[in-house]
């Protein structure tokens, strides 16, 4: 059993994370309490099913991503994408860079600095999938890796939009900003979907554009390490944009999708569906959360994350004010 706050016996804890689940399915919560309410599971009360948590958080933030592009435009999305390709080749490489002297000034391992700064680079704990086979990355180097970027996702999620307020951000601004400066997905959308449907678009559509150069990097990591490890690709990243192309031209050319079921036409009941699915798994992200994984990152990639987070999120938001 994994450490928590309290000890109580496991029916209680299935219990009280049962209801925890349904609430978020039946109530209207915002992705940072879902998050929140996740992780006062974790250190309270503890993960009840945690050996189905992983997979269950990995096939759920898919399949919601997908739905959500089912209320994009395709011309938005290749605007946004087009706008947003400079700025994510700059801030991959500067971070990479960065990444790679901090690691040795801080002498950290050198596969969990190579895992946190790809993590922090591309997209989180999908770029350190990728990219720890390649490098033959042990289990505590992968652990290690995914707690500091976890952890400081979580604090993304929470604080972002706040900033974001406060530094009277549009939607377009903040879009690109959680997009470029969050690591995960899942968080980048959190973030996103609390600040805007705008935000949310260009975010999403900025983020996944993101999260493709896994494969560029992954093949230019396995090139210098000589390695023959398998390079794991994104591919509901492909569904994802069939979604938006499926968005904005089949109710052209079959305007009965355009008619209302309820509330919703067809697609916004998929993109609701979509909203719901990522609130719930945020929810399973921070029940995911142990005090011995937060033990076990220790100080130093912890401080390596912080500092590349800095250096990312300070540049691109003085890009994005049009301070540089």
């Amino acid at each position: 059993m994994k450490a928590t706050l309290l000890n109580i016996p496991n029916v209680y804890r299935q219990i009280i994370f049962i209801v925890c689940l349904v609430a978020c399915i039946l109530f209207k919560i915002d992705p940072p309490i879902a998050l929140l309410a996740g992780l006062v599971i974790a250190l309270v009360v503890g993960h009840p099913f945690l050996q189905y948590n992983k997979r269950a958080t990995t096939l759920l933030l898919q399949v919601s991503v997908v739905c959500l592009g089912f209320n994009m435009n395709l011309e938005h999305a290749l605007k946004a994408g087009k706008e947003g390709f400079f700025f994510t080749v700059c801030t991959i490489a500067i971070t990479l860079t960065a990444g790679y002297f901090i690691g040795k000034k801080l002498r950290i391992n050198k596969n969990t600095s190579l895992l946190i700064s790809n993590g922090t680079a591309i997209c989180g704990g999908s770029a350190i999938a990728a990219i720890a086979p390649i490098v033959k990355a042990t289990d505590e180097e992968i652990s290690v890796s995914l707690g500091t970027v976890f952890i400081l996702n979580s604090i993304a999620l929470l604080i972002f939009p706040t900033i974001g307020h406060l530094l009277g951000m549009s939607q377009v601004q903040f879009g690109t900003w959680c997009a470029i400066a969050i690591h995960d997905t899942s968080s980048v959308v959190g973030a996103a979907a609390n600040y805007g449907q705008e935000a949310l678009a260009i975010a999403t559509t900025i983020k996944l554009e993101r999260a493709l150069w896994i494969i560029p990097i992954a093949l230019l990591t396995a090139y210098f390490q000589k390695s023959t490890g398998k390079i794991k690709i994104p591919y509901f990243i492909f569904y994802f944009i069939l979604a938006i192309i499926a968005s904005t031209y089949l109710p052209v050319y079959f305007p009965i999708l355009n008619n209302k079921i309820g509330d919703n036409t067809l697609f916004m009941w998929v993109y609701q569906f979509g909203r719901k699915g990522l609130v719930i798994t945020l929810f399973l992200i921070g029940s995911g959360l142990s005090l011995k994984t937060i033990k076990q990152v220790g100080w130093r990639p912890i401080l390596q994350g912080v500092l590349l987070w800095i250096i990312i999120g300070s540049l691109s938001l003085a890009v994005i004010k049009g301070m540089l």
